[in-house]
């Protein structure tokens, strides 16, 4: 576990804080049917126990990187460009937003979702309730 802690993950969410767990994916991978069915699953179990716990508030995969578009406002004018063009193998695939009552505890629901997935998943807490540093 991150850490190196081990925490009940039924512990109480009273107090809990919202954190994005951003799932990151390599759309040039090459990745078997099976592979694919058998990730699916996993992640299908995985957003099922975080659902039924009240952990999981929302989340979705998102559509592959060469469907979005980058806006921009520069001098008044808008800009809408193709992208995005990050020079890395992996953009983010989906999130999930779920609630946690602290970093650990959220980095040990990241740690299952990402063995579910089979991705790295990045985690942020959203700003409005990050702790006082």
């Amino acid at each position: 576990m991150p850490g190196g802690r081990q925490r009940p993950l039924t512990e109480t969410m009273e107090g809990s804080m919202k954190y994005m767990l951003m799932f990151w994916v390599d759309e040039s991978a090459e990745v078997t049917e099976d592979d694919d069915a058998a990730m699916m699953i996993a992640v299908a179990s995985w957003v099922e126990k975080m659902t039924e716990r009240g952990i999981l508030l929302e989340g979705s995969p998102l559509s592959p990187v060469r469907d979005g578009k980058i806006v921009s406002v520069r001098n008044g004018e808008l800009l809408v460009s193709d992208g995005p063009f990050a020079e890395t193998k992996e953009q983010i695939g989906g999130f999930w937003v779920i609630k946690a009552p602290d970093l650990d505890a959220a980095l040990e629901l990241a740690a299952k979702g990402s063995e579910a997935c089979g991705w790295p998943v990045e985690v942020r807490p959203f700003q409005d309730e990050a702790p006082d540093a």
